[in-house]
């Protein structure tokens, strides 16, 4: 049986692509160049997580978008420390959760990113 093997990525609509993409490049380093879309490099033992929400759950506030991003990251407590510097729009203060550490974040059209530290025992 033909079976999914992976996560492409998120496809995301934007009112203006090529200042989205500039905004994520700048403030978290993902490599878009001039291009609307990047290619992320992934480490032997990386993972991809997809997750269904209900309908009315209120995890994507204070987005009212239908999506949120997840992106893994090395050092959130550091990461936002940084983002906060810049003048990022933060939600709430970063955890360290049984799952890894987390902190959340708004770009400027208001998509919610979740950043994510996974712990040890989540990578194995």
């Amino acid at each position: 049986m033909n079976k999914v093997i992976g996560l492409g990525g998120p496809f995301i609509k934007a009112k203006d692509p090529k200042a989205l993409a500039a905004w994520y490049s700048k403030y978290l380093g993902i490599p878009f160049g001039e291009s609307t879309f990047a290619t992320l490099e992934q480490k032997e033992k990386s993972m991809n997580i997809i997750s269904f929400f209900a309908e009315d759950s209120s995890y994507f506030q204070p987005s009212s978008k239908p999506v949120m991003l997840n992106l893994i990251v090395t050092d959130v407590f550091g990461m936002i420390a940084q983002l906060e510097a810049e003048g990022v729009t933060i939600i709430n203060a970063p955890m360290d959760t049984e799952y890894g550490k987390f902190g959340w974040i708004l770009d400027p059209e208001d998509n919610k990113i979740e950043l994510w530290q996974p712990s040890a025992s989540a990578e194995e």
